[in-house]
């Protein structure tokens, strides 16, 4: 059985690959089970949340950090947000405290040095705004 975790990262890996080569998720998550590597239905499920909300997701991001554009943002450190985003969004089935705390991890093992503070700086008021009301 996969973790959350590991489902998370998957899904990261899946939408960084269609974001570096402009394909739609849909599609690489189709040539990664088609290669024999399992996607987990938590993977599937943010994967396709987050191309299905990708507009509402990416608003959110431009108006939370601060001089900042999506375009511009790393195509990792935006991935790691456009997942966690999704979660807070549309899973109100995992708390608010882990969706953080997963993407300011994956921040930190992944992508750069900075990374860590820049997602935990635009996901804490993305989560006070949508589940603090």
């Amino acid at each position: 059985m996969t973790t959350r975790r590991d489902a998370r990262r998957l899904a990261i890996d899946v939408l960084y690959q269609a974001d570096v080569t402009d394909a739609a998720p849909a599609a690489v998550m189709q040539d990664w089970a088609a290669a024999g590597r399992e996607v987990p239905s938590f993977s599937r499920a943010l994967i396709l949340g987050v191309e299905e909300h990708r507009p509402e997701i990416d608003l959110l991001l431009e108006e939370n950090a601060e001089r900042w554009t999506v375009a511009r943002m790393t195509a990792l450190d935006r991935t790691i947000l456009r997942v966690a985003v999704e979660e807070l969004l549309h899973r109100p089935d995992v708390p608010t405290s882990a969706v953080i705390s997963e993407a300011v991890e994956a921040a930190a093992e992944l992508s750069t040095e900075d990374s860590r503070a820049f997602v935990n700086g635009v996901l804490g008021p993305i989560a006070r705004e949508l589940r603090e009301g």
